[in-house]
């Protein structure tokens, strides 16, 4: 009987101490309210965003995408002091490759392209003389003579710096949207942080460029086009710093890289208020 007893001591003895460990355990977890949330739930707005703000010594870990944790397959840029936090300081033939901007690409009617960046003077292509510096590009299999879907670069002039963001639907039609000539945009390649969005209005089928919050006068028309539709399935990467050529050793103006700096990195499926451009320029979003 005794035998007994101290058994079922022993039993109880036991399952109290499993009761006290599992209740420690779940103490030291937060309650459900206090998970951080997701500003851009799954399925919103922002599609892609990359800040460059990591530490670590991996350019694969501090060149992720934020949204899905799109890694890149190669990252020969390094990080500089950004508009916030760390950016990245472009460089000649170098660049960042990605697979895919996530569904960017499939699911954009209207969109919108945001940065920051720092440009110092002239642009030069990869042999050293006056040329295109390219923010992204988006290389395809479509056909298509510039070999790309969709590109944005600079390029400076004696009035200023141009701006010219190429884009080929799914049917391969194509137009230029650009700032460029006289409507060149003067004074921002003075080596100084600046703010930069693109917004395309599906419902005007119009181009509106921001430069630190300020819309600029020129908007660029693809007129009566409608929705961008782009096509995701013949887009082969998708590339920050770099055009969609491959010919780095040259002077190939679709080859160029950009040399300056970069920092928030952001590919919206809609067209952005300006209220909302003004808000990423003040909060150095």
């Amino acid at each position: 009987m005794k035998t007994n007893i101290s058994l079922i001591k022993k039993i109880m003895l036991s399952v109290l101490l499993v009761v006290v460990v599992i209740g420690c355990q779940e103490m030291d977890r937060p309650a459900l309210g206090d998970y951080p949330k997701d500003a851009n739930a799954p399925g919103g707005p922002l599609k892609f965003y990359v800040p460059f703000d990591g530490t670590s010594t991996n350019p694969l870990l501090w060149g992720v995408d934020q949204i899905l944790a799109n890694f890149p397959k190669e990252n020969a840029l390094t990080t500089t002091a950004g508009i916030s936090g760390n950016g990245v300081q472009g460089a000649n033939k170098k660049f960042i490759t990605y697979s895919k901007p996530n569904d960017w690409l499939s699911t954009a009617k209207g969109f919108t392209v945001s940065f920051w960046f720092k440009l110092n003077g002239q642009t030069k292509n990869n042999a050293g003389t006056n040329g295109t510096e390219y923010i992204f590009s988006i290389p395809s299999t479509n056909g298509h003579w510039s070999g790309g879907q969709g590109m944005l670069f600079f390029e400076t002039n004696n009035v200023g710096t141009q701006i010219k963001f190429p884009v080929v639907a799914k049917d391969m039609s194509d137009t230029w949207f650009v700032w460029e000539g006289n409507n060149a945009i003067p004074g921002i390649a003075d080596n100084t942080w600046r703010h930069c969005a693109l917004v395309y209005d599906a419902a005007t089928s119009k181009m509106t460029l921001y430069l630190n919050g300020v819309a600029n006068a020129n908007v660029a028309s693809w007129g009566g086009h409608g929705n961008i539709n782009m096509d995701n399935s013949t887009a082969k990467s998708f590339l920050i710093g770099c055009g969609p050529g491959t010919n780095y050793d040259s002077d190939d103006w679709l080859s160029s890289t950009w040399k300056g700096g970069l920092d928030q990195f952001r590919l919206y499926g809609t067209a952005l208020t300006a209220s909302e451009v003004n808000d990423l320029y003040t909060k150095k979003m």
